[in-house]
Parts: structure tokens; C-alpha cells; sequence
């Protein structure tokens, strides 16, 4: 708040705001590399880094004198913020198809839908190699001689990278938010 009395001016912030301000200068670098990691886009990112400060400026008695930490509140809200947009734009997807497709009658359940885009976004993620294992191994269900000989490759690095690229994902996926 501004207050002038002629040409003097004084600015006095409420001591919650100077607080919310310390947090956006402490926080802010791990709140921006988290919405960076999960959404690979450095706008939408950004957009998330300000929700989630607005909310803590709009709700700082949720970690003011509080004994949980400020970090792991922001992330959280980050979190929560991340899944609202990916939930968005998952109905969007529904609707569009539903307006394409008006003969099918049963819809994926909602968690399944929003696994899914998050799966697949995790998967965008990984190296080529470590997708393509996958896909062999998982989404087509072959066995690893099966995928090494699709894939030109010994089965024993197909098994490596079949350990690796699920040790990957399952990191990626945490990162994103995701809990089983």
C-alpha cells in the first residue's frame, strides 16, 4: 500500500505480503523447474509459477507460522495446478472427439483418461531408445526376443533398457505429481 502526503511518499507492505515476497524470491527457481520438468513448455510454466504465488499471496495463513514447510506447499499447489490443466485439457480432447464421433456411447473413466495423458506425456520424455523398448515390450506385448528382433538388436540390451526405461519413466512420472 501507497500512502502520499504531499510530495512524500511512504510504502508500508503488511507483514504477510513481505513474507509472500520472500518465498517468491526463495522459491521461485524450484516452483519454475518443477512446472519446466512437467509441462516441457516455458510459458505455460511460467503461467503455472504465477497461479501459484497469487494463491499464496491470496492464502498466506496456509504456511505463515506455520510449521510445514513453504517449499512443500508451493509444490503442492503447483501440483494441484498442473493437474487441473492437464485434467482441462483432457475434457477438451473428450469433447472434440465426442463432436467427431457421435456413435460412441462410452467414454473412458476420467482417472483413466488423465493416466493416460500423463503417461503419454511421460513418455515423450524418454530417450528414443528407452520409448521404443517399451513399446515393443509393453504396448505390443512382445516377448524380449521378440522385441530385440523387431528392433535389431541382443535381447540382453533389450532387457537393460526395458530396467532403465521403466526406472525412468517411474521418475518422471513422480516428478510430474503422479502417485499411485
Amino acid at each position: 500500500m501507497v500512502l502520499s502526503s504531499g510530495r512524500e511518499r511512504v510504502s508500508s507492505l503488511d507483514s504477510d505480503e513481505v513474507k509472500v515476497q520472500g518465498l517468491v524470491r526463495e522459491h521461485r527457481s524450484a516452483v519454475m523447474a518443477a512446472a519446466l520438468r512437467a509441462t516441457g513448455d516455458h510459458q505455460v510454466a511460467e503461467e503455472i509459477v504465477q497461479e501459484t504465488f497469487l494463491r499464496a499471496w491470496r492464502n498466506p495463513q496456509a504456511f505463515v507460522g506455520s510449521q510445514a514447510s513453504p517449499r512443500g506447499w508451493l509444490l503442492t499447489v503447483t501440483r494441484h495446478l498442473l493437474a487441473d490443466r492437464w485434467r482441462a485439457r483432457v475434457r477438451r480432447r473428450s469433447a472434440e472427439a465426442a463432436a467427431c464421433s457421435p456413435d460412441i456411447h462410452e467414454e473412458p473413466g476420467f482417472d483413466g483418461a488423465l493416466e493416460a495423458e500423463l503417461i503419454r506425456t511421460a513418455m515423450g520424455r524418454l530417450s528414443k531408445e528407452h520409448r521404443e523398448v517399451l513399446v515393443q515390450c509393453v504396448w505390443l506385448q512382445r516377448t524380449v526376443s521378440e522385441a530385440a528382433t523387431a528392433l535389431g538388436i541382443p535381447t540382453g540390451t533389450v532387457k537393460s533398457r526395458t530396467y532403465y526405461a521403466l526406472r525412468s519413466l517411474r521418475l518422471i512420472l513422480e516428478e510430474m505429481g503422479y502417485e499411485r
